[in-house]
């Protein structure tokens, strides 16, 4: 029995997106949240995200979850709340949902993302992980007995994960992604150039010159920002290649978690890897060169996703399929908060 109120998830550090089963993906927008004083939400997704560093002091715009996971609960309820009932339109009931988590979750964060999304209204809810969820909507045979590696780079963390048969046989979580890449920048140019700037300027440098690999044209750009000594505004030149110096710790971290995972995967299947390739998904692998250092460093072929910023998503929406092999003659599935696991692609809870 299916329900055409079913949803899937991918609640980010970054940006939540929501699949509805038979629509597709109606929701992608900003993991922020603007809460007044008396804590009352302001506003939720992009038109707070246009708040962030800009509100008076009776607002504050934040973003609820912090390296993949919940940090501020009853704002990430608000949340939630706000983002399913754009899922479900008109449609009257409490839906079912799968929500995509990072391999690396505690049992703690998992149970706050379970009572948080049934808070928000679901009356069933199972999670996946994103490394899963990723291969499945990039196309992978995952249930297949062979080897496949898949690299997803996001907002809060980096997930590496080693698939076989439908799981995770060897798996890295990470919490570096793009912000921690923002950051970087922002640390550079205050230790460097004596000058601050904020995240959503961190954040455009990465886009424009921002570099994983050298290559053969620099890119250019000018920041302004503070200047830690005067006070005063003022802007910096900078090109890509003093980015990719900026961004090194960071990505010296995801490369190396990466090689660390290669190099605990079983033989086999380090084998069909080096056949097949390592899949790359998530924004941060669009970083420029990103692709070339991963290649170069595992000495492996590497492609990246068809759709990186969405295959996530499309996989956990594909996976709601399984909701139905759990559901009894009423539709609802036995044990939906007792713990009780799923099997395939859904995690064991």
């Amino acid at each position: 029995m299916s329900s055409t109120g079913d949803l899937a998830i991918d609640l980010g550090t970054a940006n939540t997106l929501v699949f509805v089963r038979g629509a597709g993906i109606v929701v992608d927008e900003p993991s922020v949240v603007a809460v007044d004083v008396e804590g009352q939400v302001y506003a939720v997704g992009s038109e707070a995200e246009r708040m962030l560093g800009r509100t008076p002091a009776t607002i504050s715009a934040s973003r609820p979850l912090r390296d993949g996971v919940i940090a501020d609960f009853e704002v990430t309820e608000h949340m939630l709340r706000h983002f399913i009932r754009q899922g479900i339109g008109s449609r009257r009931g409490r839906p079912r949902l799968i929500v995509c988590a990072p391999t690396g979750i505690r049992e703690v964060e998992s149970r706050a993302v379970l009572e948080a999304s049934y808070a928000a209204g679901a009356r069933d809810v199972e999670l996946i992980e994103e490394p899963v969820a990723a291969a499945i909507g990039a196309g992978l045979e995952i249930a297949e007995p062979v080897g496949k590696m898949v690299v997803d780079v996001g907002g809060g963390t980096s997930e590496v994960a080693v698939l076989s048969l439908g799981g995770i046989v060897v798996s890295r979580s990470m919490r570096v992604g793009g912000y921690a890449m923002d950051e970087a920048i922002a640390h550079h140019l205050k230790t460097e150039h004596r000058m601050a700037i904020g995240s959503r300027s961190a954040e455009q440098l990465k886009i424009d010159i921002g570099a994983a690999h050298a290559a053969p044209e620099k890119r250019e750009s000018t920041v302004r920002g503070r200047d830690l000594t005067s006070g005063l505004p003022r802007g910096v030149a900078l090109d890509s290649d003093e980015m990719r110096y900026a961004l090194e710790p960071v990505l010296g971290e995801i490369v190396g978690g990466i090689k660390e995972t290669l190099d605990r995967t079983p033989p086999e299947l380090a084998s069909d890897i080096a056949t097949r390739g390592i899949l790359l998904a998530g924004g941060g692998t669009l970083l420029r060169g990103f692709r070339e250092r991963v290649a170069e460093e595992t000495e492996m072929p590497v492609r990246l996703a068809e759709s990186p910023l969405t295959c996530v998503v499309l996989g956990a929406g594909q996976a709601l399929e399984e909701l139905d092999r759990f559901s009894g003659a009423d539709g609802r599935r036995r044990g939906k908060r007792d713990g009780a696991r799923a099997s395939g692609p859904l995690m064991r809870r």
